[in-house]
């Protein structure tokens, strides 16, 4: 019986907890892995290295950063049969409609090689009386992500890519019923020169995913998932006071139809969308938008 891993600091890590799941083959039915489940432990470990990792790479020049999104291009490119091949093992699509599911997650890292031009500053001279204005973005510095199980491709490269653009580091929690591709897009972005421990991938249950949420760290939570657990994450990430991008599904779990933006972005948000519904595609808004998101806009005068 396989047996998979977290992935911690660069390299695949075998979980500590001694809880295991399931991860079945919907084509037949059978336990085809064991999956390690991280307790609370094995979580803040993950999300503290990150937190040491991400000074540097907050620091590092955004053109430097958009050359590992350009060569994370190249490399799923290069693995598109076998990423689509574990994905549709674990979710059960079909090899086309699991090579769509990494499209679509690819087509926004491409977006993130630009993300230089939209994460760059503004100065107005003589704001005011004898006062200059300028604004700059920054990174919010580590942020997590919990993910559904029907798109393990698409859905973390959503914001996984956007968030680690803009300098942050990344605690990704994928589901359960599908964490290979995340496990192995990880690696990816090693190769691809992302350095160690800014990206992590832990598996868990509604354990880990509390204990991101509680975590004084962590700077801001991206989710997409059900109505229920968003207001969960929602409700428990405003006691948090930290960041929130909530997508929400249906009640028959397809479709995101409603998009939160809380804590950074309230004022202007709705202009905004208006405005980027009209002129851009859907592409454009969720990745500018995630841009926006995992950057922190600050307005500075100086006289």
């Amino acid at each position: 019986m396989k047996e998979l891993t977290h992935f911690i600091n660069g390299a695949q890590v075998k979980g500590t907890s001694g809880d295991f799941g399931d991860v079945y083959n919907p084509a037949t039915g059978e336990v085809q892995a064991k999956l390690p489940l991280a307790n609370p432990a094995e979580v803040s470990k993950a999300v503290e290295d990150a937190a040491e990792a991400q000074i540097a790479w907050g620091a590092t020049n955004p053109q430097k950063r958009a050359r590992v999104m350009m060569k994370m291009v190249a490399l799923m490119n290069r693995d598109m049969d076998v990423l689509a091949e574990a994905l549709s093992r674990e979710h059960g699509k079909t090899i086309p409609d699991a090579k769509g599911d990494l499209q679509r997650g690819l087509e926004v890292i491409e977006y993130c090689v630009g993300a230089p031009q939209m994460l760059k500053g503004e100065y107005t001279d003589d704001a005011g009386p004898g006062i200059d204005m300028y604004s700059m973005r920054q990174p919010l510095g580590v942020v997590a992500s919990i993910m559904p199980f029907n798109f393990p491709a698409m859905m973390p490269l959503w914001h996984v890519g956007p968030a680690l653009a803009c300098g942050n580091a990344v605690v990704l929690k994928p589901s359960e019923r599908d964490p290979s591709v995340p496990l192995m897009l990880a690696e990816l972005f090693v190769e691809a020169g992302l350095p160690k421990g800014v990206f992590q991938v832990v598996n868990g249950t509604k354990e880990a995913v509390d204990t991101l949420l509680d975590h004084e760290i962590i700077q801001g939570v991206s989710f997409v998932g059900s109505t229920p657990i968003a207001q969960y994450i929602y409700s428990r990430g405003i006691a948090a006071s930290f960041a929130l991008f909530l997508i929400l599904h249906n009640r028959y779990g397809t479709g995101n139809h409603v998009t939160l933006i809380t804590f950074i972005a309230l004022v202007g948000a709705v202009a905004w969308a208006r405005i980027w519904l009209k002129r851009h595609t859907l592409l454009e808004l969720l990745s500018g938008g995630l841009i926006g998101f995992f950057s922190l806009y600050l307005v500075l005068s100086k006289s």
